[in-house]
């Protein structure tokens, strides 16, 4: 699947406003030792992205 197929078939299928702005495919994320997203990781590796623009 590809980012503008995602946002196509959301697109179809929820609210406008629900639906998101960009997606980035990862190959993994990370998380703690009990199993819970390591969510700070996450904004610290995407902090400087940048919607791309039309």
């Amino acid at each position: 699947m590809t980012r503008d197929e995602l946002l196509g078939y959301l697109g179809e299928r929820v609210a406008k406003w629900r639906v998101p702005d960009d997606v980035v495919f990862v190959d993994q994320l990370q998380h703690t030792a009990t199993g819970k997203l390591l969510k700070t990781r996450l904004r610290d590796q995407y902090r400087d992205y940048r919607l791309p623009t039309a």
